[in-house]
C-alpha cells in the first residue's frame, strides 16, 4: 500500500454506514478505548459530530478543521484514524486531485457479546487492563438469566394481532452495521520462500491450508516472518513438505521459551456468556455445570493437581484443545474431568484427542451438551466391556453422571467428591 502524506488542506467527507446508539457509545469508551486510546476515540466521536442532523453525511471539511477541534497535530490524527481502521470502526477511501480527498465511512462498534467472544479483542483488552479491571468490566455486561423451564410462552405472533395487506412497501432503510475487522496475512510468504535454501522446500508446500495455519500460528504466538521462517526450516520433511503438527509444536515451544514457560491467554478464559446456562436451577447438577462454565481450564486443571502447577505436558494438551481444536472452555473442563475419572487419573493425549474430535464434529459448545454426550458414550463403552468381561458396570465414572443427587443413594466417597468439587471451585 502506497504512502499518502496527509495535509491540513486535504478535504474529507464523513458517510454514516450505521446507527450509533447510547449503548454503542458506552461500548466504544469501555471496550475499545483501552485498546485504541483516547485520541482515536476522540476522532471517532468528532467525525460523528461532523454529520448532518439526519446523521447520514457531512459537509466537506478540511483536515485543519480536525486539528482545530481536537487541539492536536496531523500526525496524531493519522495514527488515531489508523487505529479506528484496525478495529473496524472506520473505513478510509482516498482520491488524488489538486488537494487530497478522503471519504471516511463510520461503523458501529461490536456488541458487548461479540466483543467478549472476539478471538483478538477479548485477549488484547485483558492484557491491556489486567485481570481485576477485566473482571469488573465483564461483570458490568453480565446478562441476567432466568430459568423459564416451568413457564409457558404465551406471547402472540405478529399475524395473530395484525392483519396483513397485499401491498408491501419496500424501503432501503439504514441499519446498524458493524465492520468486523479481518486479520490480514501475518507474514510475508514471498520472503519466507525466497529465504529458504533452494531444494529444501517443495513448490507445492505452501497450499491454502498451510498458509492459513502459518498465519494463525503467527497471530496466536506473535511470530514475525523471520521467526516463522526459522521454525519452518525445522519442520520440513524429506519430501519438502511442512509437517503441520511439528510446526504447531515448535511455535508453541518458541512462545513458551520467550514467555517464561507460559502459554497464550486462551487457557485463562472462561466460557463465553452466551453459551452459559441460565441461573435459577439449584440442583447439584446445575452447580457442577456452573463450576465448568465459570472456571478457566487452567484453574480447573490446577485444582485437579491439588493446587500445584500442572505439568507442561498437560498444559500443552489443554492448549491444543482450545487453540488447535477450538473447543469452548467449559467443554474442555468437562473433557478433563471425564477423562481423569475414567482413565485412572491420567490425561492420555491420543485418548483425549479422539474424544475431542468426536465432540468437535458433533458441534458440542456447552457444558450440558458435553456432559450428555460423555454419558451416552460411556454407557455404550461400559456395556461392551460388561459383555466381554461379564462384569456389571466395570468402569469408573464422574459424579455428574448421576441424574439425581439424593444423599441416601450416594456412597460416602461420592458425597465427599461432590463436596470437594463445590469447595474447590467456589
Amino acid at each position: 500500500m502506497r504512502i499518502i502524506n496527509l495535509l491540513p488542506a486535504d478535504v474529507y467527507t464523513v458517510i454514516n454506514k450505521s446507527i450509533l446508539t447510547e449503548i454503542d457509545k458506552n461500548n466504544v469508551i469501555s471496550l475499545y478505548e483501552p485498546i485504541i486510546g483516547h485520541s482515536a476515540v476522540s476522532l471517532y466521536f468528532t467525525l460523528w459530530r461532523d454529520l448532518d442532523k439526519l446523521e447520514i453525511m457531512s459537509l466537506d471539511f478540511h483536515h485543519h478543521h480536525l486539528m482545530t477541534i481536537m487541539k492536536t497535530d496531523l500526525a496524531t490524527i493519522k495514527l488515531a484514524r489508523e487505529a479506528l481502521e484496525a478495529v473496524g470502526l472506520l473505513k478510509t477511501y482516498y482520491k488524488d486531485g489538486n488537494v487530497g480527498s478522503y471519504i471516511y465511512e463510520l461503523y458501529s462498534p461490536l456488541s458487548a457479546q461479540d466483543f467478549f467472544n472476539h478471538p483478538v479483542f477479548n485477549i488484547v483488552l485483558y492484557n491491556n487492563i489486567g485481570k481485576r479491571e477485566y473482571e469488573i468490566l465483564k461483570e458490568e455486561y453480565q446478562k441476567v438469566k432466568f430459568n423459564l423451564d416451568e413457564y409457558e410462552d404465551v406471547s402472540k405472533k405478529l399475524n395473530e394481532v395484525y392483519q396483513t395487506s397485499d401491498i408491501v412497501p419496500e424501503f432501503d432503510v439504514r441499519d446498524r452495521e458493524s465492520n468486523i475487522p479481518l486479520v490480514d496475512n501475518q507474514v510475508d510468504f514471498d520472503l519466507i520462500i525466497s529465504t529458504l535454501p533452494k531444494g529444501i522446500i517443495n513448490e507445492k508446500a505452501f497450499n491454502k491450508r498451510v498458509k492459513d495455519l502459518i498465519n494463525n500460528l503467527s497471530f496466536v504466538y506473535g511470530l514475525d516472518t523471520m521467526q516463522m521462517t526459522d521454525l519452518i526450516r525445522m519442520v520440513v520433511n524429506e519430501k519438502g513438505f511442512i509437517d503441520k503438527k511439528e510446526l504447531r509444536i515448535e511455535a508453541r515451544k518458541y512462545y513458551q521459551y520467550s514467555h517464561d514457560g507460559k502459554l497464550p491467554t486462551f487457557i485463562y478464559r472462561t466460557q463465553p456468556e452466551y453459551l452459559k446456562t441460565p441461573i435459577g436451577d439449584q440442583s447439584n447438577r446445575a452447580k457442577i455445570i456452573y463450576v465448568f462454565e465459570n472456571t478457566t481450564p487452567y484453574d480447573f486443571l490446577k485444582n485437579k493437581y491439588k493446587g500445584s502447577t500442572p505439568s507442561k505436558r498437560d498444559l500443552n494438551i489443554m492448549e491444543n484443545l482450545l487453540v488447535d481444536m477450538q473447543l469452548k472452555p467449559a467443554v474442555v473442563n468437562v473433557l478433563i474431568d471425564y477423562v481423569l475419572k475414567i482413565n485412572n487419573n491420567k490425561l492420555n493425549t491420543n485418548f483425549i484427542e479422539a474424544i475431542a474430535g468426536q465432540w468437535k464434529r458433533a458441534g458440542v459448545e456447552t457444558a450440558p451438551e458435553a456432559m450428555s454426550l460423555a454419558e451416552k458414550e460411556q454407557k455404550k463403552y461400559a456395556k461392551r466391556i460388561a459383555v466381554k468381561s461379564n462384569v456389571k458396570n466395570p468402569l469408573e465414572k464422574p459424579i455428574w453422571f448421576k441424574e439425581e443427587y439424593k444423599s441416601e443413594e450416594m456412597t460416602k466417597e461420592e458425597q465427599q467428591e461432590l463436596e470437594d468439587m463445590f469447595k474447590d471451585f467456589r
